[in-house]
C-alpha cells in the first residue's frame, strides 16, 4: 500500500505546475493534499472510477482545506475532530478495515507568535482525538503539521529557536504526540539523515541551497511498526513550497486492532 501527502499550498495553481503528472506517476492508493485554498466547484479532477474523492474546505475564502483520493471506498468519513466541523477544514478522518487515516493541517501560529495559545489547544484535542480513534484501531495521520521536531528537521535550528514551527512549545506537544503511542515513519527508518526537508520559504535561492525544515508528516500507531516498509521526502517535486511525503506499507493485520472497550 502506498500512501502520499503533500500540501499544494493552493490546489489550482499547483495543477498548473505539475500537480496531475505527480499524481498520475506515483499511483498512490491513498493521496492526502493540504491547503487546497478552494471552494467548492472551484476544480474539477477527474481521475476515473479509481479513485473515491472527500473534501473538506474552509468557510474563508482562498484559506486552508484538505482533501483525500482513494482507491479503497472507507467504511466512514468524518470531517473535523468528531463532530466539530471547524470552519477551517483542516481534518478528514477515513476509516478502513484495518486503521483510520487521518489528513491534517494543523494551525500556524503565525509569525509574531499570536496563534500560539490557540495552536497549543489545538494540539491538545488533537492528540486527544488520534489517542480515541487509536482505541479502536490503528491510525495513521499525515499532513503538515506545521513543526520542526529536532534540531535535524531544518537547517538552522539556532537562529530559528523560538520562531513559529520551531518553538519550544510546539516541539513539546509533538513529543507528547509521540509519547502516545504513535511512529514519526521517516524517523524510524532514517533516524539520523540530515539535509532532508519538505518545505523551503519561497525567497530567492533557498530552496536551490535546501534552506528546509521537515515539517510534513505520517505518522502511524506504535503497533503498525511490522507492517511499515519505508517512508521517502521527494524532495525534487516542485509545484509547492512543500515537497510530497510518502509513506509505503503492507496491508495493516487486523490483528492490530484494538476491540473497543
Amino acid at each position: 500500500m502506498k500512501l502520499v501527502s503533500w500540501n499544494v499550498n493552493g490546489l489550482r495553481a499547483c495543477v498548473n505546475k505539475g500537480f496531475n503528472d505527480y499524481f498520475n506517476e506515483t499511483q498512490a492508493d491513498i493521496f492526502c493534499i493540504q491547503e487546497t485554498k478552494l471552494q467548492e466547484g472551484q476544480i474539477t479532477l477527474e481521475y476515473g472510477e479509481d479513485y473515491h474523492q472527500y473534501w473538506n474546505y474552509a468557510e474563508k475564502k482562498g484559506y486552508s482545506g484538505t482533501a483525500v483520493f482513494t482507491k479503497v471506498e472507507p467504511l466512514s468519513v468524518r470531517y473535523g475532530l468528531e463532530e466539530d466541523q471547524e470552519s477551517e477544514g483542516r481534518i478528514i478522518t477515513l476509516e478502513f478495515d484495518g486503521f483510520y487515516l487521518v489528513n491534517v493541517y494543523t494551525p500556524n501560529a503565525r509569525r509574531d507568535l499570536s496563534r500560539l495559545p490557540f495552536r497549543l489547544e489545538w494540539e491538545d484535542r488533537f492528540r486527544s482525538y488520534l489517542q480515541q480513534l487509536d482505541r479502536h484501531k490503528p491510525v495513521i495521520a499525515c499532513g503538515d503539521l506545521n513543526v520542526a521536531h529536532h534540531e535535524i528537521d531544518l537547517k538552522n535550528p539556532k537562529s530559528n529557536r523560538n520562531n513559529s514551527g520551531f518553538t519550544l512549545e510546539e516541539r513539546e506537544k509533538m513529543t507528547q504526540l509521540l509519547d502516545a503511542g504513535f511512529i514519526d515513519t521517516y524517523r524510524h527508518f532514517y533516524p539520523d539523515q540530515t539535509d532532508v526537508y519538505t518545505w523551503w520559504s519561497y525567497m530567492p535561492k533557498v530552496r536551490e541551497r535546501n534552506v528546509g525544515w521537515r515539517i510534513d508528516y505520517f505518522l502511524a500507531s506504535a503497533r503498525l511498526a511490522p507492517s511499515l516498509a519505508d517512508a521517502r521526502i521527494d524532495c525534487d517535486i516542485t509545484g509547492s513550497d512543500h515537497c510530497p511525503v510518502v509513506l509505503e506499507m503492507a496491508d495493516p493485520d487486523p490483528q492490530s486492532e484494538r476491540q473497543t472497550e
